[in-house]
């Protein structure tokens, strides 16, 4: 910037004088004008924990890179300043902090000093996400598909129509709805095998299946997993909530082997199914046992719903793991959260059995008096797959038919954070590994 001299200054009546001293005043200010924006994420500051990763993705969406703060006040957000990006924090109810280019120069400082357990992660691009869901299933009966709608995360709802026309290639992060892969409609024949939505959605599998040229349901979900399977290999990201976890590692062990009752498909299971299980072949647990009685709501050993009739609600949490942010930064970004005691919740598949977890996979929670994992993590080829225990983060026991949970009520919620960390994860600037 330049300035008048002093024989110029000298020349100009006072009045001009004071005029030019207020404009370069004026001009020293643009230039030490705030240029970044902070989402803080600690529990104090942050009005709006889920909706602050929709504004996270939406500036990413705008071609504008962030840079995630790990361990950093809650795992909070460093945004560039904007008057676009303000607005938007306003209009979504979403805290932020103005902040000086010194400012946020010393806080990266500060993360980059080797005495802090912190870590800057560059968030280069908005994932393309989808969930794989029925074709009409309601948003709320899924914590995933509720907690993007709520954030306004943009998603595409993909089936088995598309997953065998290969199609997950358009995504870079899929999330798999409580499904069930292996065939058994859920394992509900015990309870609900007389209720219309039990019949019905039993009648639409098949015609499915029949439509896509599989004789069975059983083997037109096995033929899904293993496209989902290549799709991790091939460098995908998959997260999965409740039965879709262990569902899925059961279908892929069972693959070629008949574990299905005749209820289910209309012939005799295979003899010795049990031992005809390849482990080998799963991506998270190993040396589970099948639950072979259909009237039983269970699939196998790998759930601890069973477990759990003793422990009180009121004592039902988990913790999350500390993990190096400078060293591990993968796992500490899908732990970042607000509180390291999050309070737990059911599902069909609750959580999994510890000694049934390879030692491969990293345990991220985990309820250590009650020997549970809520909550892992997983490389398989170029890809990474996340599991998560539990139907719904704020609904402890979801039922059938139970009303949807309002999110509104929940703005801060650790539970759902959780989710949400997921979403996010593919768009940090990473290297990939293979196992």
């Amino acid at each position: 910037m330049t300035y008048p001299s002093d024989q110029t200054l000298l020349a100009i009546p006072l009045r001009s004088k004071r005029l030019i001293l207020l404009l370069a005043l004026l001009l020293l200010g643009l230039v030490a004008r705030a240029s970044m924006l902070l989402i803080p994420m600690d529990a104090e500051s942050q009005e709006n924990h889920l909706k602050a990763y929709g504004i996270t993705y939406w500036v990413l969406s705008q071609q504008q890179k962030v840079q995630w703060l790990l361990n950093f006040r809650g795992g909070s957000f460093l945004l560039p300043d904007g008057e676009a990006i303000r607005n938007e924090c306003r209009i979504r109810g979403v805290s932020f902090e103005v902040l000086s280019d010194d400012q946020a120069r010393g806080i990266l400082e500060q993360i980059a000093s080797p005495s802090q357990n912190q870590e800057a992660v560059i968030l280069e691009k908005a994932p393309r996400i989808a969930v794989y869901s029925p074709k009409g299933n309601p948003p709320w009966d899924d914590a995933v598909t509720m907690v993007l709608t709520y954030a306004e995360i943009p998603y595409a709802t993909v089936y088995d129509e598309e997953v065998l026309d290969d199609k997950l290639a358009l995504y870079d992060w899929l999330h798999l709805h409580h499904e069930d892969f292996t065939g058994q409609y859920g394992k509900f024949y015990g309870a609900y095998r007389a209720a219309p939505w039990y019949i019905e959605g039993k009648q639409e599998a098949e015609a499915l299946a029949a439509r896509l040229g599989y004789a069975k349901v059983s083997k037109e979900k096995e033929a899904v997993s293993l496209k989902i399977r290549n799709y991790v290999i091939g460098g995908g990201f998959m997260f999965a909530m409740c039965s879709a976890t262990d569902s899925f590692d059961i279908a892929l062990a069972a693959e070629g082997v008949d574990i299905c009752e005749p209820m289910f498909d209309g012939d005799p299971s295979d003899a010795n199914y049990q031992q005809r299980l390849n482990f080998a072949n799963t991506f998270a647990f190993t040396n589970f046992i099948l639950e072979r009685n259909p009237l039983r709501y269970e699939f196998s050993s790998i759930d601890t719903t069973g477990d759990r009739e003793d422990i009180p609600r009121e004592s039902d949490y988990f913790s999350l793991m500390d993990f190096s942010a400078k060293w591990d930064p993968v796992p500490t970004m899908l732990c970042q959260n607000h509180t390291a005691l999050v309070k737990g919740f059911m599902g069909q598949t609750t959580a999994f059995t510890r000694s049934q977890v390879k030692p491969t996979v990293l345990v991220l929670a985990e309820n250590k008096l009650n020997g549970e994992v809520r909550y892992l993590h997983g490389i398989k080829g170029q890809g990474f797959f996340t599991f998560y225990g539990g139907h719904d983060p704020e609904d402890y026991q979801h039922r059938v038919g139970d009303p949807k949970t309002e999110l509104e009520l929940h703005p801060n919620s650790p539970g759902y954070r959780l989710i949400l960390n997921n979403v996010l994860f593919p768009a940090a600037r990473q290297k990939k590994q293979k196992t």
